[in-house]
């Protein structure tokens, strides 16, 4: 090959190379369509926020969420350790403010709904049990949530409001765990959120009682200050806050906070 044809030849290869390097074949880099959201929320909240993130990744093609779900103390402790996360939401305002005390929030929470207690027992309630005090029955095997947990937060607002102590066999660290044992067969009666009790079906039946006014739930939501996007971050609040997600709550059996 003579010269000027081997140097034109060259050339041509070179534009090849830094054409196929230019490619899309390379990731994107932060910033640019980075459209993931991860976001941890209460273990109660895990039917419905599956739900809401479905409609939002419609609403918002393109957009993937990613959610943890867990008791919402073990969440608020991930965060505090360095968990990277865009949006919590709790079963409670005690672990938002421990979120907002760390610094991670990058507003004011804002509440969502709301939940009460009810006791879930074995489908025909085989055990009779009709009422919160019937749980300190001698032989009755009663699961309940751990006291940092919200709902185990509730369950002592209401053994203080009643004068009634429960003696549970077990104190979980979520309340899908409590639901899980009754459904298991390993506990006789368990206190479950209304919505987790609504949402098992035909698994276990729910004996409402009255002293659950007494600890009332209330649920927030709020971006986090370390948000990868924190306009995605906060159109997600907005989504729950708003009418498609609230359409979800309610259908789930949550009350307006």
């Amino acid at each position: 090959m003579k010269r000027p044809a081997a140097l034109a030849f060259a050339a041509a290869m070179a534009v090849v190379l830094v054409a196929g390097c230019g490619s899309g074949s390379q990731p994107a880099t932060a910033g640019e369509g980075a459209t993931n959201l991860v976001v941890f929320a209460a273990a109660s909240l895990k039917q419905s926020f599956t739900d809401i993130g479905e409609r939002f990744e419609a609403d918002n093609p393109g957009t993937s969420v990613e959610f943890s779900f867990a008791g919402s103390s073990d969440l608020v402790t991930q965060l505090q350790q360095g968990a990277k996360a865009d949006v919590f939401a709790s079963a409670d305002a005690g672990n938002m403010d421990k979120a907002a005390q760390a610094n991670l929030l990058s507003g004011d929470p804002v509440n969502f709904a709301s939940n009460t207690l009810t006791i879930a027992v074995a489908p025909g309630n085989p055990e009779g049990i009709t009422g919160f005090t019937d749980l300190t029955r001698e032989g009755l095997d009663v699961v309940v949530c751990a006291p940092q947990v919200p709902c185990g937060s509730a369950t002592e607002k209401i053994e203080k409001a009643t004068a009634v102590t429960l003696n549970p066999v077990s104190e979980e660290s979520s309340v899908t765990d409590v639901l899980n044992k009754v459904t298991s067969g390993e506990a006789d009666a368990g206190l479950v959120y209304v919505t987790d009790a609504k949402g098992a079906g035909d698994s276990v039946d729910a004996v409402a009682f009255p002293e659950t006014t007494d600890a009332v739930n209330t649920y927030p939501i709020a971006s986090l200050k370390d948000a990868a996007d924190p306009e995605l971050a906060s159109r997600f609040v907005g989504y729950v806050t708003g009418e498609r997600g609230q359409q979800v709550l309610d259908a789930a059996g949550f009350a307006k906070p």
